[in-house]
């Protein structure tokens, strides 16, 4: 059998948790199969069962206003996925919207089954109409195509599967929970500190870690905000870089900037920190915080709990599957608007618990140990890529049979 996976993101192109996912499953899946890879970039890879094609920009793309371009340059790359070379695979696999249109196009033009898996979904993601304008709608369009036309999806948690049957009419029994997975050899305690040191971050004190990107949906900016209220003994770590849109880039420097202006010790690290040295990062925090208002899983609470860090996070979409709270963690709950989705209906209450939460474990170390040792012992339980990608290719083999059905993801 072999499998073709679509994706924006593949290493060294990664700026979020849908390429860590691809980089592993591919290389697990490898072990089992046949597996090519067509992404975003000018990657050239090949290794034993695994091939990687690298795909450039949409030329004609780069005439379109700044909004629409991404949309038209997903699409172009979409054509191009389908068409060069000719696909010779049993499954076509896509993960986020941007792949999406190059999954239709090979589903229907060489009959294979199409799988999806859901990284995020653009009605949950309201505030992309500031990036993208009428890309938006693009994207959203393409999505739904997509979905509602796969042979399966895959959730990478139970609220985001309820998402889906909510938002999309796919047939309940296409729709498969998966979860994320972690690379244990990887993700370890270790004890070298020599990146805090290079990063200016000084190892004798506590800190706090974020790590993710300018996005409305990772909360960064009421955690900025719950800064002057966390205990100013505390150093706290933003890794926070690949801002949506020069808006909240503005918004992020703006609110650093005030909160400096408080207290000492807010580091801001906004290149991309290598593995090697995020695993120091991860390994050596006192608490890690997930403060996202939109979380389909959460992959950088696996990474920072296999470091054997304790996490507060929000308890929204797929982190309570992930985040234990009491055992591996504390679970902030978030209010949000009715009428705007994922904002919180009082944004100054949401940052004042994500300091309380925070500061309670930074009083108490042997919590802190407790809950980071927890933490450890489930992600190596229940979160393996080897069980994830056996799981995937268990549900590639039972769609072979739908090979050439037009009508396969029709309810």
């Amino acid at each position: 059998m072999k499998t073709l996976l679509l994706t924006n993101e593949y290493p060294p192109h990664t700026y979020g948790g849908a390429g860590v996912h691809v980089e592993f499953l591919s290389r697990e899946l490898a072990q089992l199969m046949d597996v090519e890879v067509r992404c975003f970039g000018d990657q050239d890879v090949q290794e034993p069962h695994l091939r990687v094609r690298g795909y450039p920009p949409d030329p004609d793309a780069q005439a379109a206003s700044r909004y629409l371009r991404p949309a038209f340059d997903a699409l172009g790359r979409g054509v191009a996925f389908a068409a060069n070379p000719p696909v010779d695979a049993d499954v076509v696999h896509c993960h986020t919207w941007y792949s999406h249109l190059g999954g239709i196009l090979v589903r229907l033009a060489y009959g294979i089954p199409l799988v999806i898996t859901i990284h995020s979904l653009e009605p949950l993601r309201p505030w992309k109409r500031e990036q993208l304008q009428g890309g938006y709608e693009v994207s959203s369009w393409v999505e739904r195509t997509a979905l509602e036309m796969a042979d399966a999806i895959i959730a990478v948690s139970q609220g985001t599967r309820a998402d889906v049957l909510r938002l999309f009419a796919v047939r309940p029994e296409r729709v498969h929970v998966i979860h994320n997975g972690i690379d244990l050899r990887l993700y370890r305690p270790v004890a070298e500190t020599d990146a805090l040191v290079h990063y200016g971050i000084d190892p004798g004190r506590p800190y706090v870690l974020f790590v993710g990107r300018i996005a409305r949906q990772k909360g960064i900016i009421h955690l900025v905000r719950a800064i002057p209220e966390i205990d100013p003994a505390a150093q706290v770590v933003l890794c926070a870089g690949a801002p949506d849109t020069p808006e909240i880039a503005r918004e992020m420097e703006d609110a650093v900037a005030t909160v400096r202006a408080r207290r000492p010790g807010v580091i801001w690290i906004q290149e991309m920190v290598p593995r090697e040295q995020l695993v120091q990062l991860y390994s050596h925090a006192a608490v890690f915080c997930c403060p996202s208002i939109y979380e389909p899983f959460g992959i950088i609470n696996l990474e920072a709990m296999a470091c054997g860090t304790p996490v507060v996070a929000s308890a929204v979409g797929g982190i309570p599957e992930v985040v234990v709270d009491g055992e591996t963690g504390i679970l902030v709950p978030l209010e949000q608007q009715a009428e705007a989705p994922f904002e919180p209906v009082d944004p100054a209450r949401f940052s004042h618990d994500l300091a309380a939460a925070i500061n309670r474990l930074l009083r108490d170390p042997a919590l802190r140990q407790r809950m980071g040792a927890a933490g450890r012992a489930r992600v190596e339980r229940e979160f393996s890529w080897r069980a994830i990608a056996e799981r995937t290719a268990a549900l590639y083999r039972a769609l072979l049979p739908s090979v050439g059905r037009s009508d396969a993801g029709r309810v």
